[in-house]
């Protein structure tokens, strides 16, 4: 088999985390490969769903959850979706107006000065605003399919809010939230970076949780191309996962990062100040202007900690929260529908060909470990990372629905 002779059209948003494409394309790795890319930015994730559906796009970013509700219909027709490799762990956070978290501040000071930061705060200003008859506070995401609206209502309904009763949740493209804040349109959001960072420099937000604080390791994005487009193309399918690969191990690199900052604020790609695209990468950002983020490297992950590995667990959990928020119904096969989206088997032939480690295992318990550990379970030993959540609970990929029912607030229940 020969590699396509047009050259090869990938889709990506303006975010951080589309970084092992703008390196594969910027620092050679496509090249290196044989591959001739064009890089199109796209305006929101309909956009990429619909053009890889309609092979406008040969492949793209995409949002972890979107090739699963690609598949089962759940945004439009049905498209045979597939992730064959993850993008990045964490990377997103939940910011609120300065109005807000002043107002949460007032409202519970203990719950505000605490880490990881709960929701308590915010539901004792829901309950005041009830009371006082004042309009219902609004959030953005991303879009209804994504790490983010679930992290939202997860963090939320930990602390006695119901997302579809007690808020409003909407949703906008990342690169307009600190836009919409700004206007006071809406009174929160969570996306990815840099975008959090963005409005805490304008002076318009402050972060009160990051992804990692939520969950240590959790996923996020994915690269997705069709099943027939990878049936059709399987040498540059495999090519592209190669490239990627090294370029997500390049951007991990920490003597990599400034200039990581450098080529994802460029134009072509975030369009957003240096400094605050360095913010997420150098270490975390700051919570507000008088707060400074953790000196860590994990506010996002590239490839570190298996971070490329498209674990099937992953897939299971956002199947967990489609069906604990009503998207999906308890007749949904979860491992099926996990098995068909995810692919690792895809992945660990690229990986193999590039002699990196692969676990060898498709799923894993999250919630497990406190601190650093090893997966044995690997082609060669992994070097892994602390994945709990901020509750404390535990999530077995061989229990969906157990999972999803387990929570006081949502909408599914186990017979």
């Amino acid at each position: 088999m020969t590699l396509p002779s047009r050259p090869l059209r990938l889709g990506f948003i303006a975010l951080s985390d589309c970084a092992p494409l703008a390196v594969a394309q910027e620092k050679g790795f496509f090249g290196l490969e044989g591959l001739n890319v064009e890089l199109s930015r796209e305006a929101s994730w309909a956009n990429i769903r619909d053009k890889v559906a309609m092979a406008a796009l040969d492949g793209a970013h995409m949002l972890g959850p979107l090739p699963i509700a690609a598949r089962l219909g759940l945004s439009g027709e049905p498209s045979a979706m597939i992730a064959p490799m993850s993008l990045n762990l964490n990377g997103s956070a939940i910011t609120v107006s300065t109005a807000l978290a002043e107002a949460m501040r007032n409202a519970d000071p203990q719950a505000m000065d605490a880490r990881p930061r709960t929701a308590r705060a915010l539901a004792s200003v829901i309950a005041q605003r009830r009371e006082a008859g004042a309009a219902m506070l609004t959030f953005a995401v991303v879009f209804p399919f994504s790490v983010h609206n679930y992290q939202l209502r997860y963090w939320m309904a930990e602390a006695g809010i119901d997302p579809d009763r007690d808020v409003r949740i909407t949703v906008v493209p990342p690169a307009r939230m600190t836009a919409r804040i700004a206007s006071g349109d809406i009174d929160g959001f969570c996306v990815g970076a840099p975008w959090n960072a963005q409005a805490v420099a304008d002076g318009h937000g402050e972060i009160v949780i990051y992804a990692a604080e939520f969950w240590s390791v959790g996923p996020d994005k994915v690269f997705s191309v069709t099943e027939g487009w990878a049936a059709r193309e399987p040498q540059a399918l495999q090519s592209l996962l190669r490239a990627l690969i090294q370029a997500a191990a390049w951007a991990d690199e920490p003597g990599n990062r400034a200039e990581l900052a450098s080529i994802l604020a460029h134009q072509r790609y975030v369009d957003a100040p240096i400094e605050t695209v360095a913010r997420s990468l150098v270490g975390s950002p700051p919570y507000s202007r008088e707060e400074p983020g953790a000196d860590s490297r994990d506010y996002i992950i590239y490839h570190r900690y298996a971070a490329s590995f498209p674990w099937r667990s992953h897939a299971v959990w956002f199947l967990t929260q489609m069906l604990r928020w009503g998207q999906i119904g308890p007749d949904v096969d979860i491992a099926a529908a996990a098995e068909a989206a995810y692919r690792p088997d895809l992945y660990r032939a690229a990986a193999a060909s590039l002699g990196e480690p692969a676990p060898i295992v498709d799923e894993k318990v999250e919630g497990l470990h406190t601190g650093p550990w090893t997966l044995d379970e690997a082609s060669s030993p992994i070097a892994m990372a602390p994945d709990l959540f901020f509750d404390a609970r535990r999530f077995d990929a061989a229990q969906p629905q157990r999972y999803a029912a387990s929570f006081d607030i949502g909408r599914f229940r186990e017979d």
